[in-house]
């Protein structure tokens, strides 16, 4: 999937690392939110692997790409975190990259792989 950003090469270059692989254009309509609690859905494993993580989702069968361990770090601190921004805080996301993490965490959020959590 490819969504569009700033037409710098820093930014193509940082949304080519991030963005997950294998989510189908079948995507459930999903409003994400960086303030609000999400969390791994809970039938979804995770593989960390040495350019992020392998997510495999026992429900659709879908396998998704994170493709930077930081990524890896901001959906591993969803559960304990009040809100997606303070998982992407706690993982050292600079305020410049947000948009590209919000993008990336959104596309998993379409896809069912994080889903809305009570607070």
């Amino acid at each position: 999937m490819r969504t569009e950003v700033a037409n710098s090469k820093e930014s193509s270059d940082l949304k080519d690392r991030l963005l997950p692989g294998a989510v189908s254009d079948d995507r459930r309509s999903t409003n994400f939110s960086l303030d609000s609690a999400w969390a791994l859905h809970p039938r979804v494993a995770v593989r960390p692997e040495r350019f992020g993580a392998l997510l495999y989702s026992f429900d659709t069968r879908r396998l998704s790409f994170l493709k930077s361990r930081q990524l890896l770090e901001v959906v591993s601190g969803l559960a304990a975190a009040p809100t997606a921004r303070q998982a992407c805080d706690g993982a050292g996301v600079a305020e410049a990259d947000l948009p590209d993490y919000t993008r990336a965490l959104a596309s998993l959020a379409a896809g069912g792989t994080i889903v809305p959590r009570e607070t």
